[in-house]
């Protein structure tokens, strides 16, 4: 089965956060949250989730992919956690999916993942940070190799249908989607 973490920060956008959870456990994907401490999570608007485990209790864990929510501060927490960088530095060695969207591409940034890819975000959310190394462009969702990035709240589904198509395929992306009623 496919296995996917989704590290969650205080802060994080919950809009994001639930709707990658949600849409990938709809395709039969095992999701396995993870806080970045042991408190329940106080997302960007007030919004409690519980997360599965802890950061600390999946650093020897290989996943299939790896998707950050975005959202502030929840985006600078996940940059911020040495045990969260370690994680995603190992995926990458490992040739594994690694996903953002919003302001969570600065954590693939800060662990130098995103050297001569093609990348979104939030608008702004990396205009202090040295993009020399990165093309930066303004699409909804961008896919290069196995970086995946997205723009936002107003794209999460979007992005989630296309994390389920890159994993288990087009039939099942479209299976997912059929019962959402778009």
């Amino acid at each position: 089965m496919t296995k996917v973490l989704v590290p969650l920060a205080q802060g994080c956008e919950e809009l994001e956060a639930v709707t990658v959870t949600d849409l990938l456990t709809r395709a039969g994907i095992e999701v396995v949250t993870a806080g970045l401490d042991s408190e329940p999570v106080v997302a960007a608007r007030g919004l409690k989730i519980i997360p599965q485990t802890i950061i600390n209790n999946v650093t020897d864990t290989l996943f299939d992919m790896i998707v950050l929510p975005g959202g502030l501060p929840g985006a600078n927490h996940l940059r911020d956690n040495d045990a969260l960088q370690n994680i995603l530095k190992k995926h990458a060695e490992n040739n594994n999916y690694l996903a953002a969207i919003c302001a969570a591409p600065k954590a693939l940034l800060q662990a130098g993942v995103l050297e001569g890819k093609t990348i979104t975000c939030y608008p702004g959310a990396l205009n202090s940070l040295d993009l020399s190394n990165i093309k930066l462009t303004e699409s909804a969702l961008q896919i290069d190799g196995k970086i995946v990035t997205s723009r936002g709240p107003g794209t999460a589904m979007d992005f989630a249908l296309a994390l389920i198509e890159l994993l288990e395929g087009t039939s099942k992306k479209e299976e997912v989607e059929k019962g959402l009623v778009r």
